[in-house]
């Protein structure tokens, strides 16, 4: 049973007419006289009692009723399957690590979605190890975050730096000073991220550099949180920018010496998609646009 045969038959049931469906559909009256007898032959009983005026059999009646249906899902179904091709639709799953799922990416996410409607996003925040664990399983299209611990199944393209400074409290001791190093940090309670975080990983490796091996530390699970703590005089903590505009109340902001913690953010997909497809790809070079340009902007 074809589609346009079933069309043609709704049709001329809507104008009682083989003439009428001739003409909206475009068609010689002898393409529907055609079609009409095909489907006939194919449904194996009359649809209709040819007259003067057109009259559906019970089978007739029937077809009609439940191919209404058939045909818009299946109209529906095409449409869906051309926006696939082009691009303009499909499901693309997106992994992020903070503070650029908070702060970034719900912005880019709107616009993006107010031009293609059609496209479903699912967000999963994480870390960069489990972002990129997720990847080569083939549960995440792409992922926003720090550089990764690249193999030859993963590709990572760098788009921004995210910096870093220290937010203490206002009457904090080291509040007096201009800029803050990685000496003044000894001494005071420093609030850190996971032991998995990059971000906690590199700021470890810089204070060996320097041969700090002894910190009072706190350990607090989440980027985000952390000014929160800090908030709360619980310590100094190393922070994304981002996250401290405005200043929260009751603390100040100092600049790090050197970019000491500064991290390289971007995409990541596997090597082997490194050119995403239709709707990915789409995705893709957005967010590589709106985020490649926070590195223009330093």
């Amino acid at each position: 049973m074809d589609i346009k045969m079933l069309k043609t038959f709704q049709m001329i049931v809507k104008y009682s007419s083989f003439v009428r469906a001739a003409e909206e559909m475009n068609y010689a009256q002898s393409t529907v006289t055609m079609q009409m007898q095909k489907l006939e032959a194919d449904m194996g009983v009359q649809l209709m009692e040819r007259g003067k005026k057109i009259k559906l059999t019970e089978a007739g009646r029937l077809l009609y009723e439940q191919s209404l249906h058939i045909v818009q899902d299946m109209e529906q179904l095409q449409k869906n399957m051309e926006e696939l091709q082009t691009g303009t639709a499909g499901h693309i799953r997106i992994g992020v690590t903070e503070p650029t799922a908070s702060y970034r990416l719900p912005r880019i996410l709107k616009r993006f979605l107010s031009n293609y409607p059609n496209i479903r996003i699912s967000v999963e925040f994480g870390n960069t190890p489990t972002l990129s664990e997720r990847i080569l399983k083939g549960d995440m299209d792409v992922a926003l975050c720090s550089a990764p611990d690249l193999g030859t199944e993963l590709y990572f393209e760098p788009l921004f730096k995210e910096n870093f400074v220290v937010l203490m409290p206002e009457h904090h001791p080291l509040a007096e000073k201009e800029c803050i190093g990685p000496a003044d940090l000894q001494g005071h309670r420093l609030l850190i991220t996971s032991t998995i975080c990059p971000y906690r990983r590199k700021l470890e490796m810089v204070m060996k550099e320097y041969g700090i091996t002894t910190l009072d530390t706190m350990e607090i699970g989440s980027m985000t949180a952390l000014k929160s703590y800090v908030e709360s005089d619980l310590g100094i903590a190393l922070v994304p920018q981002i996250l401290v505009s405005p200043v929260p109340a009751g603390t100040v902001v100092k600049e790090l010496s050197g970019s000491l913690i500064d991290m390289t953010f971007g995409l990541l997909c596997k090597a082997t998609e490194a050119a995403l497809k239709l709707a990915g790809a789409r995705l893709y070079s957005v967010l590589k646009q709106e985020l490649g340009e926070l590195s223009e902007a330093h």
